[in-house]
């Protein structure tokens, strides 16, 4: 039989009764210690279609504060000018109006491709669907709880790590870290299947480490973060006090506004430990690297994803099947955040992804 840990990272879910409650510390450790190697290897496509310059790609942003959502639009653009595409963002701004008038500005410039970032795909259906025969071939980046196609809308693929992956890697972390006795809070946007993918995982990692508590799962919409954290934070500290050791998150932009409450209330350091399943943010990086509350981050290569976005869109140009490639999970620690794009702020992955993409756009 499997270990616990292990069924847990191949997305199984085993059946009640089924499996010990608790798992190995050492399997744990296992998992931690894979996800943190390089990633010097190339295992995404090497061979496609070539691209032809002079098409247009919309980009629907969900909200363009969102630093994942940001880096992923760059990415694209940064891959697009290569081969000679246009590159149009609609910033919607992380709200429901915002969307539905992206969607409408995106499809009125009749693009030749559409790349959803951040938004969920369910909730832009109708949007999408106004779209008629305007409507291109669409990509997502998180527009899913899965990586792959988007049953029953019109997004063809959605580029993403493995989400419960990257969720159950991050609790992981803070079992490793604590020894088996993590007090923790989750924070999640309910809004979002994603999100709430992921939150679920964590939660039921802590919940099978024996000696760890899972003190509360806290849902915080990520465009009110700002606003809301403040309070949260100090709530959730006048209600657990020192049981509250790790914070596991499913964005980084939840700790941007939780450091400075920590910082005014007299946490140390060492006080609380906050890793979160994405995506990787500059801030993100500043923390770990100044060991400031932030110990870790599961985070996406962002900028990859991104030509990945442009090569899935290209490949749907020319009526071919999508790649359906899915990026290994890479967590961020202090140990090797100055490695691969660490010394930039962000992870980019040293395996060659431009050189492999521009062989095939270009057909060499």
């Amino acid at each position: 039989m499997l270990p616990l840990v292990g069924v847990l990272l191949a997305g199984v879910s085993p059946a009640p009764g089924s499996l010990a409650e608790t798992f190995s510390l050492e399997s744990a450790k296992a998992v931690v210690e894979q996800a943190t190697r390089p990633s010097t290897r190339w295992s995404g496509p090497v061979a496609g279609p070539s691209a032809q310059p002079g098409k247009t790609v919309a980009v629907l942003a969900e909200d363009l504060r969102n630093g994942g959502v940001l880096s992923v639009a760059q990415g694209i653009r940064e891959a697009a000018r290569e081969i000679g595409w246009a590159v149009r963002v609609y910033d919607a701004g992380g709200t429901p109006a915002g969307r539905k008038r992206a969607v409408a500005d995106a499809l009125a410039g009749r693009p030749d491709g559409l790349a959803i970032c951040g938004s969920d795909a369910y909730e832009l259906l109708s949007a999408l669907k106004e779209g008629g025969d305007r409507l291109p071939p669409v990509v997502g980046w998180h527009a899913a709880a899965e990586a792959g196609p988007v049953e029953g809308t019109p997004v063809a693929t959605n580029v993403t790590t493995d989400p419960l992956a990257v969720a159950r890697t991050t609790a992981m972390a803070a079992v490793v870290q604590s020894a088996g006795q993590a007090g923790v809070v989750v924070f999640t946007d309910s809004r979002f299947r994603i999100a709430t993918a992921k939150s679920e995982a964590m939660a039921a990692v802590i919940r099978r480490c024996g000696g760890c508590a899972l003190l509360e799962v806290r849902d915080v919409a990520i465009s009110e973060a700002a606003s809301r954290m403040p309070t949260v934070t100090r709530e959730l500290l006048a209600r657990h006090g020192s049981r509250w050791t790790h914070a596991l998150a499913i964005n980084d932009i939840y700790f941007d506004y939780a450091v400075p409450t920590l910082m005014s209330m007299g946490v140390p350091n060492a006080g609380i430990s906050l890793l979160s399943a994405g995506d990787g943010s500059a801030p993100a990086f500043m923390r770990i690297r100044a060991g400031s509350y932030q110990t870790g981050t599961v985070a996406e290569p962002l900028n990859m994803q991104g030509w990945q976005v442009v090569d899935e869109l290209n490949r749907l140009m020319h009526g071919q099947a999508v790649s359906r490639f899915i990026a290994p999970v890479h967590l961020i620690n202090a140990a090797n955040i100055a490695t691969e794009g660490g010394a930039r702020q962000v992870y980019d992955p040293a395996n060659g992804y431009r050189e492999a993409y521009l062989r095939i756009w270009k057909g060499r």
